[in-house]
């Protein structure tokens, strides 16, 4: 993983929790060691993102912090995409459309190697099964 990956998910992971995150955590997660992460953590520190840490209690990303996301993992696009056919298949026609519609604004603004991940989703190709149907009115659940 390159370095600057590496600092974007320390703070990724720390976005993500209220609570804080160990140094052993985040070098397991991200596969490097506990002293690269010492150092990553100081360079953001130095950058001025607002990270507090205590020696044996973890790190945390103080609220604020505003840093938009740079772009969707392949897995954070399966994600959406699944999200969606779920969605799309068992919501009120509102919702369907508005999963529908999702698609098709992420397909516009994703880089061209992430594209064949939407050309492959369920919900731009034609549906050749019928998933059961749960006998939940999601239009009612909405409310």
């Amino acid at each position: 993983m390159r370095r600057a990956d590496r600092l974007f998910q320390i703070i990724q992971i720390l976005r993500r929790t209220a609570r804080p995150v160990t140094a052993a955590a985040l070098a397991e997660e991200l596969e490097t060691s506990v002293r690269t992460v010492y150092r990553d953590i100081a360079d953001l520190m130095g950058q001025r993102v607002p990270i507090r840490g205590e020696a044996g209690i973890g790190y945390v990303l103080d609220d604020g912090f505003d840093m938009p996301p740079l772009m969707l993992t392949a897995e954070e696009l399966e994600a959406v995409l699944l999200g969606a056919q779920f969605v799309s298949g068992r919501a009120d026609p509102e919702l369907a459309r508005a999963a529908k519609d999702l698609v098709a604004k992420i397909a516009q603004v994703i880089p061209e190697n992430l594209r064949p991940f939407v050309a492959s989703s369920p919900l731009t190709a034609t549906r050749q099964w019928r998933a059961e149907v749960d006998a939940i009115d999601m239009a009612r659940l909405r409310l």
